[in-house]
């Protein structure tokens, strides 16, 4: 395959992107491959900054698999209550617990195929797991960051993130993958945001493609409405208004507010019947 400018140049682009973000790490608060494990099985739809608020008290309680792997899904919902898909995810951290209990010997497995086969844990998951808690990654971290990233640069056309990921394993070293995950996840948080992202203050954005007009690569369309369908409902009637004088042919007294004909009639027999009287008296 034949690559792009961006393609041939994204070594040096990277290398850029190193010096402006020196300390780029995993920013999920852990001390141990089991709790960035958990750790990262929350931070789905939820921000790391979230996940570090609530896995303090979550391992305080259950520290390790053994512990976890007991507990009550009701406790561990409540201990997860602020996050998103709290339930599911309650279930998945008591269920990964109790498979590596049951299966490795309450030890994070460093391997891919074991690592998926996990409650919860997918491709991405275990990736950051055996990147920053074994050296060893399989690939490459491909989150919303990371696409984004990739595609504003023109590292990739795809926009699935196992083709993005495939893409960039072609692209770059082995040794490179983990670094390269955090790197442009950083970048994505403090520079290269989905909306307004800062390309005047970016250090690469002269050699950047979608530089000073990247809102739009990289991001979901806008859904669009449905079409409206054409109504089936017969149309309302309005409701019909009261013949006035005017309307029926009688003239209208200015100033005085129109009759309807029954009140018109009302007012005839009235009179008939007031002259009928004052003939009889006289």
């Amino acid at each position: 395959m034949t690559k792009s400018k961006a393609q041939k140049n994204a070594p040096d682009t990277f290398r850029a992107l190193q010096t402006a973000h020196p300390d780029a790490h995993c920013e999920l608060d852990h001390r141990s491959a089991f709790e960035l494990l958990v750790a990262t099985v929350l931070s789905a739809q939820s921000t790391d900054v979230a996940v570090n608020q609530v896995t303090p008290e979550l391992f305080r309680r259950w520290p390790d698999p053994e512990a976890l792997g007991s507990a009550a899904t009701a406790d561990v919902e409540q201990a997860l209550g602020r996050l998103g898909m709290f339930r599911q995810k309650a279930k998945n951290i008591v269920g990964l617990s109790q498979r590596l209990q049951q299966r490795h010997g309450g030890e994070v497995p460093c391997n891919l195929d074991d690592l998926v086969a996990l409650p919860g844990v997918g491709r991405k998951t275990a990736n950051v797991v055996l990147g920053v808690a074994f050296g060893a990654p399989a690939g490459v971290v491909v989150d919303t960051h990371v696409q984004r990233i990739s595609q504003r640069l023109g590292w990739t056309k795809n926009t699935t993130p196992d083709k993005i990921e495939s893409d960039l394993m072609t692209l770059f070293p082995r040794d490179q993958w983990d670094n390269l995950s955090h790197t442009l996840i950083f970048h994505g948080r403090r520079i290269c945001t989905a909306r307004k992202p800062a390309c005047a203050s970016c250090s690469i954005s002269d050699t950047c493609p979608s530089a000073f007009a990247a809102e739009n690569v990289g991001r979901k369309p806008p859904k669009r409405p449905p079409p409206l369908e054409p109504s089936t409902a017969p149309p309302r009637k309005g409701k019909a208004q009261p013949k006035t004088k005017a309307a029926s042919g009688q003239a209208a007294t200015p100033g005085k507010a129109p009759q309807s004909p029954k009140s018109s009639r009302t007012s005839s027999v009235r009179s008939s019947k007031k002259a009928a009287r004052s003939t009889k008296r006289s």
